[in-house]
């Protein structure tokens, strides 16, 4: 049953917080166990001095990300923010924990439900003026087609002037924290002894100034040799709900793992080939990308803003820049000790309520790993641009809002395509396959988890109802369980890719908004799965070692 809160603020600071009734502290409690305290440690010993100090300013940049992201969600975070560290109320000192969680008053694992105010979130957080609707900003787009380019960049936000609207860059609109970060970099950048970092580090601190983050973009992807992994700025356009186009500021800062990294080398020579095998007409297939395909394994010291907010990340495949993949490809990050901590803490518990008995031994690490893996690869394949009407575009630009749940979704279906691709190739033994496909049905109820309206668990909830529609998953009614059919979900899996793949290459926004309406549901035997869970966290709380 849903919580329909009603919260109140007064002018004199806020109040507790109350649902048709009142909520009580043991509720706000409940919600705050829903994300459980793992520590994140890294071995500080790998470091040199001077890369200490390297690590301390990227971490007193990441801080300046996580200023700046809880700006972009929303317009009053810093006002509420301030109160509630203010209040020596019981209730408001928990709701200040949720708040910190959340990265803001709204329930990421409801809806966005508001937790604290009177406003529910603007679809377009605070990218967009709070009062602007989606046609005011498509006529001013189509009325003024100079603004075009400006207005759907992923690095401006749009006002509100005496003249209607327009798009500030922003390297202007956040200048003060941007400054600040970019000489925090430009520090970093003075300690560090590895060539290809360095220059990287100076480009990033160049491009929060001039707004232009291609040619840092590309430095990333050059990085050789160092032993820190960082990526710091503006990437994920996941809380832009109104367009999917503003890009929210995060960071990462890591130490990779050469043994691991190097075991998994070996995966980026397939890049190409993963491309030709996708189930579409050759006429869609990307193969003018670039083939590049770095991948490393990294213990993480601290991430900052976008992704640190409500649900932990596991892995990233970046840069999004279109022109850099196409010129370069894209750079894998796994996060181990974070996998460590989910697959442990979350996705054990979750197999053994969901699943059938006798397939929980095929549950495991070493599954789970491997598909995080090759749903990051995934991201790199696929249409990326694409001709719409005889225009050149992207795919992103032209499935707006849809754009993030229907890519996770590609992202995880390729996940097991390409593993069992890789079981063929002989990367994998060939019993490997039950590992692929049983722990993503576990992982399944770990990402629904996170809300339906969220990418990634509206993602999985397509994959569950369309391969159980297909018969690739089997529901028993009497046990209450779920499990694979070994003989019918890869025909369900290939088709589905191919209908996901076809909507991206076409560009295909009402099919978008048709797939997504009629399979990111709580069908019924999810929703009785889902709520066996209830006693379980949902996710992760870093505690991260830094920070001590």
């Amino acid at each position: 049953m849903k919580l329909f809160i009603i919260p109140i603020i007064l002018l004199s600071g806020i109040t507790t917080i109350f649902a048709q009734g009142k909520m009580d502290i043991k509720m706000l409690k409940e919600m705050i166990a829903k994300f459980v305290p793992v520590e994140l440690r890294y071995d500080s010993t790998l470091l040199n001095e001077r890369e200490k100090n390297v690590i301390e300013k990227l971490y007193l940049a990441s801080k300046i990300m996580d200023e700046i992201f809880r700006e972009q969600v929303y317009s009053k975070n810093d006002e509420i923010k301030l109160k509630l560290e203010s209040s020596k109320d019981e209730y408001n000192k928990l709701a200040l924990e949720y708040f910190n969680i959340m990265s803001g008053p709204f329930d990421r694992l409801d809806n966005d439900k508001p937790f604290l105010g009177k406003e529910k979130k603007p679809l377009g957080a605070n990218f967009y003026p709070s009062s602007m609707t989606k046609s005011e900003f498509n006529n001013w787009v189509k009325n003024h087609p100079k603004d075009k380019d400006a207005f759907t960049s992923e690095f401006t936000v749009i006002r509100k002037d005496k003249n209607g609207l327009k798009a500030i860059p922003f390297s202007e609109f956040y200048k003060s924290k941007l400054d600040k970060a970019s000489q925090l970099l430009k520090e970093a950048a003075e300690y560090c002894d590895n060539p290809s970092l360095k220059k990287y580090l100076k480009l990033r601190a160049d491009a929060f100034l001039s707004n232009d983050y291609y040619p840092s973009d590309m430095a990333w992807m050059d990085i050789k040799d160092s032993k820190i992994e960082v990526v710091i700025g503006p990437y994920e356009v996941y809380e832009d709900n109104l367009f999917n186009y503003k890009a929210s500021f995060e960071s990462f800062v890591t130490i990779k793992d050469p043994v691991e990294s190097e075991k998994l080398e070996k995966f980026g020579k397939y890049l190409t080939e993963i491309e030709n095998h996708l189930p579409i007409d050759n006429q869609y297939k990307n193969k003018g990308r670039g083939s590049e395909s770095p991948i490393v394994v990294v213990n993480e010291i601290y991430s900052g803003g976008d992704t640190k907010a409500g649900v932990q990340t596991l892995a990233f495949n970046l840069p999004n820049d279109e022109r850099v993949r196409e010129a370069k490809g894209s750079k894998k990050v796994m996060l181990k000790n974070v996998h460590e901590a989910k697959f442990e803490k979350l996705l054990l518990p979750i197999a053994n309520i969901v699943l059938d008995k006798d397939q929980l031994p095929y549950v495991t690490f070493n599954g789970f790993f491997s598909h995080t893996l090759m749903h990051e690869m995934s991201h790199g394949v696929g249409p990326g641009f694409i001709t719409v009407n005889g225009v050149k575009t992207e795919v992103k630009k032209e499935l707006k809002e849809t754009y993030s749940k229907l890519e996770e979704c590609k992202a995880d279906v390729l996940g097991m395509y390409n593993n069992i691709f890789m079981i063929d190739k002989g990367v994998y033994p060939k019993d490997f396959d039950k590992e692929t496909y049983i722990t993503f049905l576990a992982g399944v109820f770990r990402s629904v988890r996170f809300g339906i309206d969220e990418a990634h668990g509206g993602g999985t909830a397509i994959i569950y109802n369309y391969l159980l529609e297909n018969g690739g998953y089997e529901y028993n009614c009497k046990t209450e369980k779920v499990r694979v059919n070994f003989d019918k979900i890869y025909p369900a899996l290939k088709d589905l890719a191919n209908k996901l793949l076809m909507i991206q290459a076409t560009g295909d926004y009402e099919g978008a908004k048709k797939f997504i309406a009629r399979y990111a549901i709580f069908s019924p035997s999810m929703e009785k799965l889902r709520s066996k869970l209830s006693s379980l966290p949902v996710d992760i709380k870093p505690v991260f070692q830094i920070e001590e």
